[in-house]
């Protein structure tokens, strides 16, 4: 129940981010989700950075295309030669409209710790703690600073890093992919045969973007993470039944008094929830479930399991 006082306290303000944990817990798919939209929260000691990669093919040409004239356009043959593959990694901060893209032959362990460590020494020297929100790809752990570095210098760098990740199959949380698309349709919309011309597009897209100062206008915040995720969030109601010994208790579900039907449930009236939001406070949980164990028996309920 720790994460609901945690998501309480980024909501009302009472929890600093050094006070936050290193790793959200995976399996709370609504909590990460409003979890990433609280990120949009600027302050410059724990900058907030969206971090991701995608590969790409290196293309060249069987034939010298021909250029445009008056009146022709260009043709280019359909035949292609392969020469590989590459990859991207892209770092997008929204409060400053910076990005950095950094092409590597590969993407793995090794490769994601040394991008974090360029975050926390190159791009980051003066901040405190970087909050990096990433998705759930298997090199994305803190792990692999430990795997790539000597203990001392894992912990350093991994003490400066605050991860966040996006909930399965939502990694459209994650706005760096829309600056990753906007890549795509402006530099490598294109064929590129070598890894050093790719470096060298790349960079000057990268330049030309951070100069005008593009950015996002990013519309879902919290409230609508809120709204949009609320589905996702189990609301606690305890099981209305018929104690050991007692008399029956009648309720809309039954047509006369006698146990309730599996599935009848009826939500607690003194359930609390935090204020300025739809998760309930951990010890209204932890007596939530206290009463339910209480009352829960074998018999209670018409077709329940019977326990020893």
């Amino acid at each position: 129940m720790k994460f609901l006082a945690h998501l309480q306290g980024w909501f009302d303000g009472s929890i600093r981010t050094e006070d936050y944990p290193q790793e959200l817990p995976g399996p709370f798919w609504a909590h990460k989700g409003v979890d990433v939209e609280t990120q949009m929260l600027y302050d410059p000691q724990f900058p907030v950075v969206n971090f991701d990669e995608t590969p790409i093919q290196l293309i060249g040409e069987t034939r010298v295309a021909v250029l445009p004239a008056p009146g022709q356009a260009a043709r280019i043959d359909y035949e292609y030669r392969r020469h590989g593959t590459a990859n991207l990694f892209v770092v997008f901060d929204r409060h400053r409209c910076w990005r950095n893209v950094d092409v590597t032959e590969r993407r793995t362990l090794d490769d994601f710790a040394d991008q974090m460590r360029a975050l926390v020494d190159t791009h980051y020297p003066e901040a405190k703690r970087i909050r990096v929100v990433l998705d759930n790809l298997n090199t994305h752990r803190i792990s692999a600073l430990y795997e790539r570095f000597e203990p001392e210098e894992a912990r350093r760098i991994a003490s400066r890093l605050e991860f966040h990740y996006t909930p399965k199959h939502a990694s459209w949380l994650n706005m760096v992919e829309i600056e990753i698309g906007a890549l795509s349709r402006q530099c490598l919309d294109r064929r590129i045969p070598s890894i050093e011309l790719l470096r060298q597009e790349v960079t000057a897209w990268q330049t030309a973007r951070n100069q005008e100062e593009a950015g996002i206008n990013w519309l879902f915040d919290v409230e609508g993470a809120r709204h949009k995720l609320g589905r996702h969030y189990p609301v606690p109601t305890l099981l209305t039944a018929r104690p050991n010994n007692q008399e029956a208790i009648t309720s809309p579900e039954t047509d006369s008094a006698g146990p309730l039907k599996t599935g009848s449930l009826n939500p607690p009236k003194n359930l609390e929830l935090g204020s300025g939001t739809d998760v309930p406070t951990d010890s209204t949980l932890r007596r939530f479930w206290n009463e339910l164990r209480n009352r829960l028996r074998p018999g209670h309920l018409e077709g329940s399991p019977k326990y020893a």
